[in-house]
């Protein structure tokens, strides 16, 4: 894997793997699961949110 193409995919994949363990937690798991998934589901919408709130820098 080149340099170029794990730095394009490291960000979508963890987020994917957080993503992931965010639902797995939710449907297997109660008390500190449930904090779990609200974190893991959480923090992709609050990355996406800021990254599109956010101004644009001109290049």
């Amino acid at each position: 894997m080149s340099h170029e193409s794990r730095r394009l995919w490291t960000w979508p994949l963890a987020l994917g793997v957080l993503s992931a363990s965010g639902l797995l937690s939710a449907l297997v798991s109660d008390d500190w699961g449930d904090v779990w998934s609200w974190v893991a589901l959480g923090v992709p919408v609050l990355l996406i949110a800021w990254h599109s709130w956010r101004p644009r820098r001109a290049r």
